[in-house]
Parts: C-alpha cells; sequence; structure tokens
C-alpha cells in the first residue's frame, strides 16, 4: 500500500526555512515542531537554495548570508561585552579621580 503524499501549503514551506535560516533550528528541531519529516524539511531546503540563487544572480547565496549573519551576531555580543567593561572601567576611575564625590 502507498503513503498518501501530502500537501503542503507555500506559507509552512516559507515558515520552515525561516526557523532553519533565521532562528538557527535544526530539520529535525522544525520537523518536530511543525509535524513535518526532517526529508521533505531538507528537500525543501535545498530547493529554496538552489531557486535563491538561480532568481537572483549576482546577490550572495543563502549559505553566505547564513555564515555573514553568524559572524555578525558573534561581533554584536563581542562589542557589548567591550562596552560593559569600558562602563565599569569608567565608573571605577571616575571614582578614584574624584573620591570626594562618593556617596
Amino acid at each position: 500500500m502507498m503513503k498518501e503524499r501530502r500537501n503542503y501549503s507555500d506559507e509552512l514551506k516559507a515558515e520552515a526555512i525561516r526557523m532553519l535560516t533565521r532562528e538557527g533550528l535544526t530539520q529535525s528541531e522544525v520537523g518536530k515542531k511543525l509535524g513535518i519529516p526532517k526529508g521533505t524539511i531538507g528537500n525543501w531546503l535545498s530547493k529554496f537554495k538552489d531557486e535563491d540563487e538561480e532568481t537572483m544572480p549576482g546577490t550572495p547565496s543563502v549559505r553566505e548570508l547564513i555564515a555573514e549573519n553568524s559572524k555578525l551576531r558573534k561581533e554584536l555580543a563581542e562589542a557589548k561585552m567591550k562596552e560593559e567593561i569600558l562602563k565599569k572601567a569608567t565608573a571605577y576611575f571616575a571614582k578614584e579621580s574624584f573620591p570626594s564625590m562618593r556617596s
């Protein structure tokens, strides 16, 4: 007996791709959340990447954008950490420079 082939809406496919590319979830995680086999999601992702590269020549591929996004997130986290260190250092040195202003 053959399995019944399910048709998924374009909206559901787009949501699955968004979860993979923007939220960084794995195909298994997306499959569990949406109730879709991970192989099906893998097929959608492959098709999405192929279409992306075909329809927009000269633009970065999805893979490149994901890598850039990851790099920028790391840089942002590092910049925020440095900002916090500088704030604490500024407060410390302000107390040292102006001891009479302590509460």
